[in-house]
């Protein structure tokens, strides 16, 4: 039987993408287009930073800790010029729930995604506050009637929350928000490339934080050393068990129960292929495709 730490990392897997169609999908970029947004970083900033009302770029970027200062100042506070925060609000959820029934199908209004937003919205919202600023923001919101849309919202409360511990781990580790990109792809395996367009990496830039993990003995031969390795354990230890603390309403059969609802539906997700297998939010989402 996992730890509770070790559950909380399964169901982050499962959670994520239910999550993640909101950047990846097309309806919410649609949807985001239809409110005014003006390119898909004006819709995610304006869609994922609403909660926290008319926010500008630096609260923003301290938040959400891993992206180029100058990027979040492309979108915000213009965003809130062409359309509000509320209007973001409603597209976003529009969106993700459109993107969840072509998914899902005739599932998206079964009695097992009923249930599972039953679980994951006790969960999500029993979840503790303090030092989580996004997650308190979003937990700030009104439940949606609609199981589906529940669902969703459940999920980027537990994605939230689960963030906000994660950067408090790399806040204690010492490792700034672009240097945890870095890290984390060495230590996976996935390509640099993929933080060009997704995180605004060049070359330079990769290079300088490559090289000040190399200097304090983290990374070395295109690998992570050996202290390197016992860090980024800790990190994710700490986020796992930082993650936990959201489950304990729940419990150890019912946070089982919402793993074996979560697993089919999260698997369908992943097998729409909206969300790229290789993708800057540490998941590895090729085994969901071997899934029946």
């Amino acid at each position: 039987m996992p730890t509770r730490a070790g559950a909380a990392r399964d169901l982050w897997g499962l959670v994520e993408p239910i999550h993640a169609v909101v950047y990846f999908a097309p309806e919410p970029l649609e949807e985001f287009r239809a409110a005014g947004y003006r390119g898909f970083w004006m819709g995610y900033f304006a869609g994922r930073a609403a909660p926290l009302g008319s926010a500008g770029a630096d609260v923003v970027h301290a938040l959400f800790y891993n992206f180029a200062h100058e990027r979040v100042g492309r979108a915000l506070p213009a965003a809130w010029s062409f359309a509000p925060p509320d209007e973001a609000l409603e597209a976003r959820v529009r969106g993700s729930v459109r993107a969840l029934r072509r998914a899902l199908g005739p599932a998206a209004d079964g009695a097992e995604v009923a249930r599972a937003a039953e679980l994951a919205t006790r969960a999500a919202r029993s979840a503790p506050r303090e030092g989580r600023a996004l997650f308190a923001a979003n937990r700030s919101l009104p439940v949606p009637e609609e199981p589906l849309a529940r669902l969703w919202q459940a999920a980027t409360l537990l994605r939230e929350h689960r963030g906000d511990g994660h950067v408090a781990a790399l806040v204690a580790a010492g490792i700034g928000g672009r240097e945890s990109h870095v890290l984390h792809a060495t230590a996976s395996g996935i390509p640099r490339a993929v933080y060009g367009p997704a995180r605004d990496f060049d070359e330079a830039e990769w290079r300088a934080r490559y090289d000040a993990l190399e200097q304090r003995g983290l990374l070395e031969d295109g690998r992570l050393s050996v202290r390197g390795r016992r860090l980024k354990a800790r990190i994710e230890e700490r986020t796992d068990r930082l993650a936990a603390t959201a489950y304990d309403a729940l419990t150890t059969g019912e946070t089982e129960e919402l793993t074996r609802l979560l697993r089919p539906l999260t698997h369908a997700v992943v097998r729409e292929g909206d969300i790229p297998l290789d993708n800057p939010m540490g998941l590895d989402l090729r085994a969901s495709l071997d899934q029946p």
